[in-house]
């Protein structure tokens, strides 16, 4: 489903790489601790901003947004560790680390004109 909003757009389709990480994580690698943590953080990004654009408020859409961003930065904290602890490779680190980094990005200029309009 296209939406028009570009947050909704990457979120989704960051949640969709992140469960493919998760079923490679745990099919090929027999990692069950660490991908469940970046399957959950990591498709609560969108979650999130879904519940934040349908908010009742504007508080509401802000504190969203902020869990938002708060997950998104969990989530970049696991790809780390699985990048550090060998159980991803270089390359498919920094090809999903850059899409949470642009993600992390729009959130924070998200949450920081949302604060600067209060």
């Amino acid at each position: 489903m296209k939406t028009d909003n570009i947050i909704v757009e990457k979120s989704k389709s960051f949640a969709l790489r992140i469960i493919k990480l998760y079923k490679h994580l745990c099919d090929e690698k027999e990692e069950y601790v660490l991908s469940k943590q970046i399957l959950r953080s990591g498709t609560s990004i969108g979650a999130n901003i879904k519940e934040a654009i349908r908010g009742q408020s504007k508080s509401d859409f802000y504190a969203k947004m902020n869990i938002s961003l708060k997950e998104a930065s969990e989530t970049e904290y696991w790809l780390e560790l699985l990048y550090e602890s060998d159980f991803i490779d270089k390359n498919a680190f920094y090809s999903i680390y850059n899409d949470c980094q642009e993600l992390i990005k729009i959130l924070v200029s998200i949450t920081k004109s949302q604060k600067s309009s209060e």
